[in-house]
C-alpha cells in the first residue's frame, strides 16, 4: 500500500494543472534577483517570476483596454492640479515676486492653454466622431498626430488618429479607411504585429499600410515582405516624404 504524506499530497494538488516555465538568465541578473527577493521578503524567484507574470498581464490588459477618453480624462487632471497650483501662487504671492518670475508663471499658464486647445480637446473631439474618414493614423506620439492630420487636412483629406494598437484595430470595426499610417513602436503592441493582422484579414488586407517610424530602415526593410506592408516613411521626416502616398487616396 502506498502511503502518500500531507506534504506530498499538498505538493502534488498545487502542481496540478501547472507547466514549468523555463528561464535563461546570466549570473549577474541572477544576484540582481537573489538581492531583490532578501530585501522584499519573497520566499523564491519562482514566486517572484510567478508574481511578475500575473502582474504583467493585469497590467498591460488595463493599458490595451484604454482610449483616448481615459488618455486625455488623466490628462486634464494633471494640468488642473498644475494650473490651480499656478494660479494660487499668483493670488497669494504676486505681490512678492520679480517681474521675471511673474512672466515665467503667466508663460507656463499659456503653454498649458494651448496645450489643451491644440491636443487635448482635439482628440476629445477625434475620439467622438464616427464619420468616415480617409486617413487612419496610429501613432502614440500627440506632436505627430497633430502635424500629420494638419498636413492632409490641408490637402483635403480627412483623418483620425489613435495612440494604441489595440484601438486602431478596434477603428477598423466602424470605418475602412483608404490609408493606414501605422508606427512601429507603440505602448502596447508592436506595429508589425499590428500589420500582420490588418493584411492577414480579408476584409482590411487591401487596405495600403504605410509604416511611419523612428525603427532604423534596414530593419524595417527586412520585415516589409514578411508584414506585407505597402512601404515606410522614416521619422524625422519631410513632409514631402508624404508625396508617394497620394497614390493611395
Amino acid at each position: 500500500m502506498n502511503i502518500i504524506s500531507k506534504n506530498e499530497k499538498e505538493k502534488k494538488d498545487y502542481y496540478s494543472g501547472k507547466k514549468r516555465i523555463s528561464v535563461y538568465i546570466s549570473d549577474e541578473v541572477e544576484k540582481e534577483w537573489h538581492d531583490f527577493i532578501k530585501k522584499n521578503k519573497i520566499s523564491s524567484i519562482s514566486k517572484l517570476i510567478r508574481e511578475g507574470i500575473n502582474y504583467y498581464i493585469e497590467e498591460k490588459s488595463s493599458l490595451i483596454s484604454q482610449d483616448l477618453s481615459v488618455f486625455t480624462h488623466s490628462l486634464k487632471e494633471r494640468f488642473t492640479i498644475i494650473k490651480g497650483n499656478l494660479q494660487l501662487i499668483l493670488e497669494k504671492h504676486q505681490k512678492d515676486l520679480n517681474k521675471d518670475v511673474l512672466t515665467i508663471i503667466n508663460h507656463l499658464l499659456d503653454e498649458i492653454k494651448q496645450f489643451e486647445e491644440r491636443f487635448i480637446f482635439k482628440l476629445e473631439k477625434t475620439d467622438k466622431i464616427t464619420a468616415d474618414y480617409d486617413i487612419l493614423l496610429i501613432e502614440d506620439d500627440l506632436s505627430t498626430i497633430e502635424l500629420v492630420t494638419n498636413f492632409f487636412e490641408a490637402k483635403g483629406y480627412t483623418s483620425k488618429g489613435v495612440i494604441t494598437g489595440a484601438k486602431g484595430l478596434e477603428e477598423l470595426n466602424f470605418n475602412t479607411p483608404k490609408l493606414i499610417l501605422l508606427d512601429i513602436i507603440l505602448p502596447d503592441v508592436s506595429g508589425f504585429t499590428i500589420c500582420k493582422k490588418i493584411k492577414s484579414s480579408e476584409k482590411f488586407s487591401k487596405i495600403p499600410l504605410i509604416y511611419l517610424t523612428a525603427v532604423p530602415g534596414n530593419k524595417v526593410n527586412e520585415k516589409i515582405e514578411e508584414t506585407k506592408a505597402d512601404g515606410y516613411i522614416l521619422k524625422p521626416f519631410d513632409l514631402s516624404d508624404f508625396d508617394f502616398v497620394f497614390q493611395y487616396l
